[in-house]
Order: structure tokens, then sequence, then C-alpha cells
């Protein structure tokens, strides 16, 4: 079976959205999950987040929680938000990516309204899961992080949630339809209306 990567950060919603149907694509490939740290990618690519702009973090958490709603999927948003996700992060990393643990972390995050930013709380789960919360700080674990970080960077990953198929980006949660039709049809990005055409810029905005 073919394997894909997905990367993440649990500070986002929309990644804990797509999380919980990620395994529709299980018939299709072996889905890869690798943490990564929101933050680095948007530095990388002088962008903000969504909850650095003020009327869009508004919307950002109203829209994922209607979607959740919609589709009865517990949420709950923590009691601060953005919120330092290194612990978290740190957790995934050391779990390789488990999904049990990745899905423990947005769970934790997303459904229980506490405060994300206590690392204690990571710690908790860290132990729950079977991890020292000592190695959470691990300059190898650090380090890891960083590198697959800069990995997704390098293959042109620019934001979270993110679905890497044979090298095309599929970037967030409403991407996973779009991702299952090319894992289905491998040939689909090669038909004339997908094809990417070398397109100019026609005007420059003057930097921040």
């Amino acid at each position: 079976m073919r394997e894909i990567d997905w990367y993440f950060d649990p500070i986002s919603p929309y990644a804990y959205l797509a999380f919980t149907e990620l395994h529709t694509l299980a018939p299709l490939a072996r889905v890869r999950l690798r943490p990564v740290l929101f933050a680095g990618l948007l530095a990388h690519w002088d962008n903000v987040g969504p909850a650095e702009i003020v009327p869009k973090r508004a919307w950002t958490y109203r829209f994922c929680a209607w979607q959740a709603m919609q589709k009865g999927i517990p949420f709950s948003c923590p009691a601060s938000h953005p919120f330092n996700p290194l612990p978290w992060l740190r957790l995934a990393t050391v779990t390789a990516g488990d999904e049990t643990a990745v899905r423990r972390i947005f769970e934790e995050i997303w459904t229980t309204g506490a405060e994300a930013g206590d690392p204690l709380r990571a710690h908790a789960l860290a132990r729950e899961l079977g991890v020292d919360p000592e190695t959470l700080g691990n300059p190898s674990v650090k380090e890891k992080l960083r590198a697959e970080t800069d990995n997704a960077v390098a293959h042109g990953v620019f934001g979270v949630p993110t679905l890497l198929i044979d090298g095309q980006v599929f970037w967030g949660a409403d991407a996973l339809d779009f991702a299952r039709a090319c894992l289905e049809d491998p040939q689909l990005l090669q038909q004339p209306g997908l094809l990417l055409p070398e397109i100019p810029m026609g005007a420059v905005r003057r930097n921040r």
C-alpha cells in the first residue's frame, strides 16, 4: 500500500477536524502523521496565522465549531488560543506520530475547554501514554521536530493540516475529498483543467 504524509500542529482546529476524517483514506493509503511547528512554517513563508488577524480569528472559531456540530464531532475551544504547542508537538514527536497518541493530544486540546498552554497537562498525557515527561525537553526531540518542520518547508508545505501525495500539496481540512480523488485516480492532476500553468504575477504587494 502506498504511503502519504500528513503534516499537522495540534494548535490548529482545522487539523483536529481533518484528523477525525483521515481514516477515510485508509483503504487507499497508509497515512504517516508528521508533527510540525506551524509558527515555523509561517515564519519561513512570511505569513501570519488566522488567530493573528482579529476578525479571521473570530470566524475560525465559529466556523470550526459549526463544522464540528454538523459532523457530530466533539469540539470545545481551549481556554486560550493561540497557545504554546511545543509540549504537545514534542509528545507527538516522541511517540513518532502514533495514531492513538495524536488522537489523545487533539482530544485534550479541542474537546475539554481546558488551558492548552499549561505544559503540565501535556506532561500528564505523556505519563498516560507511557512516556517520561522529562524526555519532552531532550535536545534530540527538539531537533527532530525542527527537522520535520524543515522537511515540510522543503516540500512546499505552507500551512496545517497538509497532505503530501507524490510531492503534491493538499492543504486544509477541506482538501480531503480532492486528495481522495487523486489517490483513486493518479492521473487526475494531469487533466487539462488541473495542470498548473505558468502564470506570471501581475502585481506584487509592498512588504508590510
